[in-house]
C-alpha cells in the first residue's frame, strides 16, 4: 500500500512540473493560450435626476 501512494504522490508532482512547463514554455513552440479579443458596446441608461 505504501508503494501505491508513493507513486501517485509521484506521479501528482511530474504531472504538476509538466503543467507548469507546459505553462511557461507552451508559447515557444506554437502553443496560444489567449483568448479571442471582441470588442463589446453596450448603451448604457443612466438615471436622470
Amino acid at each position: 500500500m505504501g508503494k501505491l501512494i508513493k507513486l501517485l504522490i509521484f506521479l501528482l508532482v511530474f504531472g504538476f512540473i509538466g503543467l507548469a512547463a507546459y505553462a511557461y514554455l507552451g508559447p515557444f513552440f506554437g502553443a496560444d493560450f489567449a483568448p479571442d479579443q471582441v470588442e463589446v458596446r453596450e448603451p448604457v441608461q443612466l438615471p436622470a435626476q
